[in-house]
């Protein structure tokens, strides 16, 4: 007895003492995508505020469930976390074999940001709204072409989602990535996509892309003349990018708030806070739970988006 209660008093200290090693930010893509970016923007004042090196660490493969599977596998110490985004909501719905658990195999620490989602449409699409656009949709099944970065995108799936909020067709090309899918919405090649605002608002200052609605929940205060999909008549049509951090699930409760704690510090840093409004990005910053809850709430949602559609995996 005397050895079980020395040891819980000393597991405070244990943990108090962390991080005591550098920390592994696994990253499921290549470098240079939305997800990579934010690791590295808070990188390095996490390093600062932790005392230890934050090392973002690329591991691409499987549709971003390599990456996300080591750190399913790794130690519950909080030496290994994830930054993860939206994929890893669809993932769950997309696959029938994945090798962990989206909700049992890890613990929730904060989201960081999230982006609003774009319809934009090719200048030369005779469509100035998404009433026209869902009119011009129906006037014509299957003749309007969307494009993504690849099936099971979140790109692809605020398209299903529109056409199953519509009740419209559209055909979907895919293409293996965002900036081959970008370059040939700007050619003309395929009339709409769904974009992140973060990607396409330098393509709508120029006027190279029309922008119809934002896929938030609210305007986006840089747009605040754009509407959101509900507003423009299409009701549910809400897909917003987001990335956060995830631990291993077991992993100390003094941990993850120790994690939480300085993640948010880190998020309401005013330059960072600008950086991220400047790129139309929300700052985030929730509880653990509230975390939690969202990306619960997110796998349910795009589960049935997936079951809904057909969407087949190609992986």
């Amino acid at each position: 007895m005397l050895l079980l209660a020395l040891a819980a008093l000393a597991a405070p200290v244990v943990y108090a003492a962390y991080p005591e090693r550098p920390i592994r930010l696994i990253v499921s893509y290549p470098p240079g995508g939305g997800t990579d970016v934010t690791a590295r923007q808070i990188a390095p004042g996490l390093s600062e505020r932790l005392g230890k090196q934050i090392v973002v660490d690329n591991r691409s493969g499987a549709g971003s469930t390599l990456g996300t599977s080591l750190v399913a596998k790794a130690a519950p110490d909080g030496y290994t976390l994830l930054m993860a985004d939206t994929t890893f909501g669809i993932v769950p719905g997309l696959y029938h074999k994945v090798p962990y658990d989206s909700l049992r195999d890890f613990a929730p620490v904060t989201q960081i940001t999230s982006v609003p989602g774009a319809l934009v449409v090719h200048p030369s699409l005779p469509a100035n709204s998404v009433k026209d656009l869902v009119a011009l949709a129906k006037s014509k099944p299957g003749a309007l072409n969307y494009g993504s970065g690849g099936v099971g995108t979140p790109v692809h799936m605020a398209a299903e989602l529109l056409q199953l909020q519509a009740g419209i067709k559209m055909l979907h090309i895919p293409y293996k990535g965002a900036g081959p899918a970008f370059a040939d919405l700007l050619g003309g090649q395929f009339q709409l996509m769904f974009p992140t605002m973060q990607s396409a608002v330098p393509y709508i200052k120029s006027g190279r892309l029309r922008l119809l609605a934002v896929t938030a929940e609210k305007r986006t205060p840089a747009y605040a003349d754009i509407p959101t999909m509900e507003e423009a008549s299409v009701p549910g049509v809400v897909s917003v990018a987001w990335f956060g951090i995830l631990a291993r699930a077991g992993t100390p409760r003094a941990i993850i708030n120790r994690l939480h704690t300085e993640a948010v510090k880190v998020v309401q840093e005013p330059s960072i806070r600008e950086r991220f409004l400047a790129e139309t990005a929300e700052p985030g910053g929730g509880t653990p739970e509230q975390f939690g809850k969202f990306i619960a709430n997110g796998i349910a949602k795009w589960t049935r988006v997936v079951k809904a559609a057909g969407v087949k995996a190609e992986f």
